[in-house]
C-alpha cells in the first residue's frame, strides 16, 4: 500500500473531535481508525494494541547491531478538527497543478484562488489532494498518520535499512487539547520523539503558543420590554461592550509569527445570560500572563459598573512553549535538520502558531519537537496538500531514523 493509499483510505474515516464530549476519546469515530491502524501494524507484523482510552501504541525493533542506538519514537494524532466537516470527505487529486485557480465545487461556485492562497504557486507541477469545498481534508494529521505508517512498512520490508527501535504512537483528541491527557510515556519508552503534525514540507517546529482557554459568562436580568427601563440588564448588550474593550488588533487576523492574540471562538445568549469562549495565545510567558491579567481587570472594571457577580471569567492553561525544555536537547532538531538536508529538502525552522501533543510531551518529560507533514490551509474546506510532500517525507522519516543519522 503507498503512502498515498494509506492516506485516502484514512480521511474516510470520520474522527472529528468534541471538545463538549466528556468521554475518551470524545468520540467513537477515533477508535474505529485505531482498530485499523492496529490491525495494518499487525500485518506487517509488528506489535501494537490500542489502549481502553482510544491510544495506539506500536514498535518496530531495531535491527540486529543496533539496539544500542537511541530509541526514536513517532506520534500523531487521529481526530480532526471539528471546525469544518470532516464526514463524508470527498478527496481528489488535481494533476499537475499548473498555477491557476483551482475550482473544488462547480455546482456551489467553491474556488481556491491564487488571490486568497498565493503559496499555491509553490506547488506548480505537483499533485494535489483537495477537498470537494465542502469539508476540510483530514491531512491534519492523517498525512503524519499515513507517512509514519509506509515508514513502518518500508522497514519491515527492507531490513537491510539499519536502525534503532522505533515507537509508534497515535493519540486521540489532539484538536481539543486533550491528546497525551492520557499518554503513557514510560511504557512509550523512547529517548526522544517527534509529533508528524506540521505544515508545507520542509518545516522543523520547536517553538510554540502559551495556551489558555477563557470563559466569560455575562449574568443579565430580563423584564417584559414594556416595563423594562431602569431594570433590565440585556447581557447580550453587555457582552457586546466587553468585545468592543478587547484589543482590536490582537487577533489572528491581525498578527503574525511570534505575535500573540485574543482569538474569539463562539458566542450564545439572550438577555439573561451571553457566553463568549476565547482562546489566548502568546510565545513570550510574561506576555502570555499579561494577557490573562488584562482579562482579570477587565472583567473587575465591568463588575463594577454592572455589579459584581456579572461578570465571571473562567481560564485555564491549556500548554505552554516547549522552547525551553527542546534546547537541551537540540542533538533532536539537527537531526531532523540532517534528515532533510539528505532528501533534498531545505529545513526550515517556524514557531508553530499553534501547539502539538509534542508542546505537552516536552513539559511531561519527553522532548517532542513537530516535523512538516506537506499540508497547507488546516482546519477548513480549503485545505490539500501535495501527493509529492506525502511521498517525500516517509524518505525524510527514513533517514531521520536510519543508523549514524547523527
Amino acid at each position: 500500500m503507498t503512502v498515498l493509499d494509506r492516506f485516502l483510505k484514512y480521511v474516510s474515516y470520520a474522527t472529528a473531535s468534541s471538545e463538549a464530549s466528556t468521554t475518551v476519546p470524545s468520540t467513537p469515530g477515533q477508535k474505529v481508525l485505531g482498530a485499523e491502524l492496529v490491525k495494518e501494524l499487525n500485518g506487517l507484523g509488528l506489535k501494537a494494541h490500542m489502549d481502553d482510552k482510544g491510544y495506539v501504541y506500536g514498535e518496530i525493533p531495531a535491527t540486529p547491531g543496533c539496539e544500542d542506538e537511541p530509541v526514536i519514537g513517532l506520534i500523531a494524532h487521529m481526530d480532526t478538527s471539528d471546525a469544518s466537516s470532516g464526514e463524508n470527505i470527498k478527496a481528489r487529486i488535481v494533476k499537475n497543478y499548473r498555477g491557476d485557480d483551482i475550482v473544488l465545487n462547480p455546482e456551489k461556485g467553491i474556488v481556491m484562488r491564487i488571490s486568497d492562497f498565493p503559496y499555491l504557486k509553490d506547488c506548480i507541477g505537483e499533485d494535489l489532494i483537495v477537498t470537494d469545498g465542502t469539508t476540510l481534508l483530514g491531512a491534519d494529521d492523517k498525512a503524519g498518520i499515513a507517512e509514519i505508517m509506509a515508514l513502518a512498512q518500508r522497514l519491515t520490508e527492507n531490513p537491510d535499512i539499519r536502525h534503532g527501535a522505533i515507537k509508534i504512537g497515535f493519540t486521540p483528541d489532539e484538536e481539543i487539547g486533550r491528546g497525551t491527557d492520557h499518554f503513557d510515556i514510560p511504557g512509550f519508552g523512547a529517548d526522544f520523539a517527534y509529533t508528524v503534525d506540521g505544515g508545507p514540507i520542509g518545516e522543523i517546529e520547536y517553538e510554540n503558543f502559551n495556551a489558555a482557554s477563557a470563559v466569560v459568562t455575562i449574568s443579565g436580568i430580563n423584564i417584559h420590554p414594556g416595563t423594562a427601563k431602569n431594570k433590565m440588564k440585556n447581557a447580550c448588550l453587555i457582552a457586546g461592550e466587553w468585545m468592543s474593550m478587547m484589543p482590536p488588533a490582537e487577533t489572528p487576523a491581525h498578527t503574525e509569527g511570534y505575535e500573540g492574540f485574543y482569538h474569539l471562538t463562539s458566542m450564545e445568549g439572550c438577555e439573561e445570560k451571553a457566553v463568549l469562549k476565547y482562546i489566548v495565545r502568546d510565545h513570550d510567558k510574561s506576555k502570555f500572563e499579561d494577557r490573562k491579567k488584562f482579562m482579570e481587570r477587565l472583567a473587575d472594571y465591568l463588575n463594577d459598573k454592572y455589579g459584581a457577580g456579572t461578570f465571571e471569567l473562567s481560564l485555564k492553561d491549556t500548554y505552554y512553549n516547549m522552547k525551553e525544555k527542546i534546547e537541551p536537547h537540540m542533538y533532536i532538531i539537527e537531526r531532523a535538520k540532517s534528515a532533510m538536508i539528505s532528501e533534498g529538502v531545505t529545513p526550515v525552522i517556524v514557531p508553530i502558531r499553534g501547539g502539538t501533543d509534542g508542546a505537552r510531551l516536552s513539559w511531561e518529560g519527553l522532548p517532542c519537537p513537530n516535523l512538516s507533514t506537506g499540508g497547507y490551509n488546516y482546519h477548513g474546506r480549503f485545505e490539500f496538500i501535495p501527493v509529492q510532500s506525502l511521498e517525500k517525507m516517509v524518505d525524510v522519516l527514513t533517514s531521520l531514523v536510519r543508523s549514524g543519522s547523527m
